[in-house]
């Protein structure tokens, strides 16, 4: 009995650590792009809200207990506040489930073209008890990611990863994805 008080408990350091270096590997992102183009501070942000479509790819597992990761398509919107740094985003992950993740993001401009993002928001499951890409429960997202706008064109190139928190009802893990794919600026 011994025995499986440790596996559970081993089984539970490795989520937790997982999760932690899960969003320790975001927020180093964030930080070496934001530092990588500290001359760029004067740049002007990438201009454009746009709406797009791409591919979505669950990186997590729930629970031993059936909770797959998942691969689904992404809609994504975004509406840039042209005095401001900021963005209103959303996603809708969809294929077999769906989620919808809308957030609110702090934009660094890279460049004239390029805007690197952290967003905060939530990740919200439609389909109860069924796995997305970011899990089977509502939780607090964060979301960081860039944009780039193609030259001479309208429209923008997008990658991100979403980090949902305490994402699935069996176990409380947290779940990751990655999206990419093509905007078309508005």
């Amino acid at each position: 009995m011994n025995h499986l008080k440790r596996v559970s408990s081993n089984k539970q350091t490795a989520t937790f650590w997982q999760g932690s270096l899960t969003l320790l590997g975001g927020a180093a992102l964030a930080v070496g792009i934001t530092l990588a183009s500290s001359s760029a501070v004067m740049a002007q942000a990438a201009y454009g809200s746009y709406v797009g479509a791409g591919v979505a790819v669950g990186l997590s597992d729930g629970d031993a207990g059936g909770e797959p990761s998942r691969t689904s398509g992404v809609i994504a919107a975004r509406y840039k506040f042209l005095k401001l740094p900021v963005s209103i985003r959303a996603q809708a992950l969809v294929g077999r489930r769906t989620t919808l993740v809308p957030t609110v993001s702090y934009d660094f401009p890279i460049n004239w073209r390029t805007d690197a993002y952290i967003g905060v928001g939530a990740a919200v499951p439609l389909d109860d008890d069924r796995t997305t890409p970011l899990g089977n429960k509502t939780s607090f997202a964060i979301q960081p990611g860039i944009d780039y706008v193609l030259p001479n064109s309208q429209l923008v190139v997008f990658g991100n990863a979403v980090i949902a928190f305490d994402a699935y009802r069996q176990g409380g893990n947290n779940a990751t994805s990655v999206q990419a794919g093509v905007g078309l600026r508005f």
